[in-house]
């Protein structure tokens, strides 16, 4: 007798034309089709890009808000509140450590930047002129200056501006003072932010629809507007960036994930509209809502995903990490400039506080890296102008291995707490997509 005559469940089977992987997958290939067929229209065609990540963006931040003062407040034992948060911060610091000394390490083993012989003097330093400001921003302030920012001037401006660091600061004092407060007062915002969730991850199901439009104008700009061949000024940076996240995805988190009992590759195909998407954007905010739904659905707890895939968009970006070390060494590599061990421990230290106010910052990589060049004195800021003809390209392996980290630290501090259900897990990565058929 089947597994499904026994439980009453049975596989869940769509068409594939309406699967929104395989949507995303066309739409993929419709823009490249269009992009070099048609260059001058493709370009034309961002506008559906940008108004796709600005609909993703007009909800992301009430929705952090909610899923985290849910959690919080659900959880009840405040003490398991805080066990979670730090032990997803000792993960974070330890593969955030560990992702910068792999960008380190590869830039030396493979040389990217070695012949190039750029002189610093004959870069037009004209293209920085946008980022300067904020650079100067996060790389004067140090540590307090950084600190200092997390606490919003408002909280409606904090959610105004999407800035989800801020956001989850007041969510976190929010959530925390709603468990205090308790009882019948308590169980009613409690109940309402938990209807609000529910219909903030409604829309963004009908936004998230859009998915195919949105992939389709970006990629069809990025090809028309830059051409098949527009990473050859600078391929070597790129090939070795995204070996450098694979390596890490599939060595590292792989490793991770292998210690919590599951498999990686298995868990990438779970999540592979979510990633189709994100590598096409460049964008993980894009994602954001049904990542969380997913990983709850795979068996942990919502509590946990509520406080740690908010926190690990600011606080634990792998790729960025691996990127910014090895950006920087590249220029250094690219022009001529010697860096000594002091140099090399001072990039990954600083490195370590500025990658952390990446997310939300306008032109995030290239406002960091900014902000880390102009601490470390012997590397010429300037050398930033050879890497931002091809950021667009990086980004989206960086978008990608952020959100894969995002996920895999999530799953790992829930078998951590013990908030995983591990035979469940099993049962969604092994494909079973089960639903009950004597149900109604």
């Amino acid at each position: 007798m089947s597994t499904a005559t026994v439980t009453g469940i049975e596989p869940i089977r769509k068409p594939l034309y309406q699967s929104l992987f395989v949507q995303v997958l066309v739409a993929l290939l419709l823009g490249i089709v269009l992009g070099i067929a048609v260059p001058d229209f493709a370009v034309g065609l961002k506008v559906f890009s940008d108004a796709f990540l600005k609909l993703i963006s007009m909800i992301v931040a009430p929705i952090v808000f909610c899923v985290v003062v849910h959690g919080i407040a659900g959880a009840g034992d405040l003490k398991k509140v805080g066990r979670v948060g730090v032990k997803a911060l000792i993960y974070f610091e330890a593969m955030t450590t560990l992702a910068l000394v792999v960008g380190l390490v590869l830039a030396y083993l493979f040389g990217p930047g070695h012949g190039m012989n750029i002189n610093p003097a004959s870069l037009d330093g004209k293209a920085l002129t946008t980022v300067a400001d904020n650079a100067h921003k996060l790389q004067g302030g140090g540590i307090g200056s950084f600190l200092l920012n997390i606490i919003p001037t408002t909280s409606f401006d904090a959610l105004a501006r999407n800035d989800v660091l801020q956001v989850l600061f007041f969510a976190i004092l929010f959530g925390t003072s709603l468990a205090l407060v308790g009882g019948e007062k308590g169980e009613r915002i409690s109940s309402f932010i938990e209807a609000v969730s529910t219909v903030l991850f409604r829309a963004m199901g009908l936004i998230v629809r859009l998915a195919p439009i949105g992939v389709l104008g970006a990629v069809a700009y990025t090809v028309g507007r830059y051409g098949v061949g527009s990473l050859k000024q600078l391929v070597s940076l790129v090939v070795l960036f995204y070996v450098s996240v694979a390596i890490f995805v599939f060595g590292v988190l792989g490793g991770v994930m292998a210690l919590a009992g599951l498999n990686i590759i298995k868990f990438l195909n779970y999540l592979r509209e979510e990633l189709t998407i994100v590598l096409a954007t460049a964008s993980s905010d894009a994602v954001l809502p049904q990542i969380m739904r997913k990983l709850e659905r795979l068996g942990v707890k919502d509590n946990v995903v509520g406080l740690v895939i908010p926190t690990g968009y600011s606080f634990n970006l792998d790729a960025f990490s691996i990127y910014l070390t090895l950006a920087v060494v590249f220029i250094a590599q690219a022009t001529n400039t010697p860096l000594s061990f002091g140099d090399l421990m001072l990039v990954l230290g600083v490195s370590l506080v500025t990658s952390k106010g990446a997310h939300g910052v306008p032109g995030s990589a290239i406002v960091i890296l900014a902000a880390t060049l102009n601490a470390v004195p012997s590397i010429p800021a300037i050398g930033l102008v050879l890497v931002l003809s091809v950021d667009w390209f990086i980004g989206m392996a960086r978008a990608l291995g952020n959100l894969i980290g995002n996920c895999v630290a999530t799953v790992v501090v829930g078998a951590w707490e013990g908030d995983l259900d591990h035979a469940k897990a099993k049962r969604v990565l092994d494909g079973e997509e089960l639903v009950d058929v004597t149900a109604g």
